[in-house]
């Protein structure tokens, strides 16, 4: 543990010495990107940047201004998001993707490393689905004294143990009263159980209904079509997972405007990856990791059939558990390799898109003038070579610089 906690002390020191002296400069910094990708399907080549304090001043031709970061020889696209991780999750003590035995200090450093790791890997903005250390996580980050994803929580989610309709909304007031930014539903079993539907039409009513009067958010869980179906119906903003989702309900998020984030690319791999590092924990059994196997090619034939309707609101969101935190961007690789998606679309999948899922179209998810200056650089170009999203030379995240080991 004492390695553990000076590599983190470490790694806070250099962020705190770029945090402090950031304000001091006088000067607008420039970055010269040889190929910039706006986050809304624009593409300039040769341009700088320009931001002041912590957003972006102005996007233009390179001209003869002082550059003060050069990175024409990367691709410079806006802060990566992932609309869902559990980034309190982690391999404890004994390698086992559990906490016990561990102290409250204890796991909010590995919570406060896995926060880090998305970071360098480009990923400057997850909403977490959600746990009560994420708070202080997401307190310590917004004040500059951790490096870390700009972090949004749900906190604690509504599931089969919540209550009636009436109990489900003094649940939703509670939360956010506890500083929720967005409302967590489970509206159907987990897929190592068969995922079948486990509220009902007035609990999610009660929830979502609870939660737009709060106004906030809600996120529900659903792998059964009926339970993704009575989300839309229910007017929840977004669904995840919705891995027995037919064509029909698709064609009414679609209608409705509910933003989707299918997780193909990273969650059941992850798993079957670490499957003794789960085995016997919780619903991880054996009959749970035949299902999740059997839910890797269901989850991929049925991202390919959502990307076929038009208007469907598809977003970037891995539910990254122990052992993926770091690793998101697979899913983007996975999405556009395997499912067959448009690297561009799914670039605005993790940009622009998910900034509006999340919220915050207004502040991130964009390179453009008053946005804040959430910018990565990646060697190679995604738009021919979508893996150049796994090589992030660069990232600057709300004006101060985290990462430049650009060549």
């Amino acid at each position: 543990m004492r390695t553990r906690v000076n590599v983190l002390a470490a790694r806070c020191a250099c962020v705190l010495v770029v945090t402090v002296s950031a304000p001091l400069h006088a000067q607008d910094i420039v970055l010269r990107a040889g190929t910039l990708l706006d986050g809304r399907g624009g593409v300039s080549r040769s341009v700088n940047v320009i931001v002041e304090g912590s957003r972006v001043k102005s996007v233009g031709p390179s001209s003869g201004a002082r550059v003060w970061y050069d990175l024409s020889r990367l691709t410079v696209l806006p802060g990566l998001i992932d609309t869902h991780v559990h980034i309190a999750n982690h391999f404890g003590k004994n390698g086992r993707a559990t906490s016990e035995g561990e102290r409250p200090e204890e796991s909010m450093l590995y919570e406060a490393e896995n926060a880090y790791a998305m970071l360098v890997n480009g990923f400057t903005t997850t909403q977490s689905i959600g746990a009560r250390l994420d708070v202080p996580l997401r307190a310590a980050i917004s004040r500059g004294m951790l490096p870390g994803p700009r972090l949004l929580t749900s906190i604690a989610p509504i599931d089969e143990t919540t209550g009636t309709p009436d109990q489900i909304r003094q649940f939703v007031r509670q939360i956010v009263a506890e500083g929720a930014d967005v409302v967590k539903i489970f509206a159907s079993k987990s897929i190592r159980e068969g995922g079948g539907q486990s509220l009902t039409q007035a609990q999610i009513d009660a929830a979502c209904d609870e939660a737009k009067k709060s106004g906030k958010r809600t996120w529900v869980h659903a792998h059964a079509d009926s339970a993704v179906r009575a989300a839309v119906l229910a007017g929840c903003w977004a669904v995840t997972h919705g891995t027995q989702v037919n064509d029909d309900t698709l064609g009414l998020m679609a209608a409705r405007g509910v933003f989707f984030e299918p997780n193909v690319g990273l969650l059941l791999q992850n798993y079957l990856e670490n499957k003794d590092r789960y085995l016997g924990i919780g619903n991880f059994t054996e009959s749970g990791f035949a299902l999740m196997e059997k839910g890797v090619p269901q989850s991929l034939a049925m991202f390919k059939r959502a990307l076929a309707v038009k208007g469907l609101k598809l977003i970037m969101g891995t539910d990254a558990g122990a052992g993926a935190h770091g690793q998101n961007a697979r899913e983007i690789v996975y999405r556009v390799q395997i499912g067959g998606q448009s690297p561009m679309d799914a670039i605005n999948g993790a940009t622009s898109l998910a900034a509006e899922a999340i919220g915050l179209m207004d502040t991130i998810g964009v390179i453009a003038p008053g946005f804040e200056a959430d910018l990565i650089g990646v060697d190679g170009d995604p738009l021919t070579d979508i893996t150049a999203l796994r090589r992030v030379r660069f990232v600057m995240k709300g004006g101060t610089v985290l990462k430049n080991v650009a060549p």
